[in-house]
């Protein structure tokens, strides 16, 4: 047990220098420290469960009774973009993107269909504004998604906020806000990895 708690810690300190070294920096910013503990779950899958659904929604909601499950898979590059695919029940159409940009961290949802085509309605999300903490991430909504959102009818979400939590070894949270009381959060118990999941739509596998 010891060794395997010096190997991640090892890992992280690994991934943070990288991230440090390649946006020439010398100690590492709250961004990379949260990419590097996200990094340590490289290829493992966690179940999840919904803590915050407020108000009730008056229409059934696409969450509510289903398997919820996060994979940490695409890792090729941890220090500058990883990949989580958000499986809802037999829904396999949607993968939280996160990328390292020059102030901070990136947060985007690439939405797919089942033949692998985008949704109308992806690949929208926003940038951090303030540097965060390396436990905690804020991506208020962007100008390009609320033009999206605009187009497409989605008018109650030009004021999201979206915010990922972690509590290295123990917690994941992913969140999302709205100025008029909204508000849905699912915890994901990291100390208990799950079977791995089909791979996302879009991806070409399976």
């Amino acid at each position: 047990m010891k060794q395997t708690v010096w190997m991640m810690g090892g890992y992280a300190l690994l991934v943070l220098g990288a991230a440090a070294s390649a946006h020439g920096r010398e100690a590492p910013l709250p961004a990379d420290a949260f990419l590097a503990s996200l990094a340590e779950h490289c290829g493992k899958a966690y179940a999840g469960r919904i803590t915050a659904n407020q108000p009730a929604s008056t229409t059934p909601d696409p969450f509510e009774g289903k398997t919820l499950v996060m994979h940490v898979r695409g890792c090729d590059a941890p220090t500058e973009e990883i990949r989580v695919p958000f499986h809802v029940g037999d829904d396999h159409s949607r993968t939280w993107v996160l990328t390292r940009t020059e102030n901070g961290l990136r947060l985007k949802h690439d939405h797919r269909h089942e033949d692998g085509s985008p949704d109308p309605v992806t690949m929208y999300g926003g940038d951090t504004a303030v540097a965060g903490t390396p436990q905690r991430q804020a991506f208020p909504v962007d100008a390009e998604s609320v033009a999206m959102f605009q187009r497409e009818g989605l008018s109650a979400s030009v004021t999201n906020t979206w915010a990922m939590e972690m509590v290295p070894a123990t917690t994941f949270v992913y969140e999302l806000s709205r100025p008029n009381g909204r508000l849905f959060r699912v915890e994901f118990d990291l100390g208990t990895p799950v079977e791995l999941p089909p791979a996302p739509w879009g991806t070409g596998e399976g």
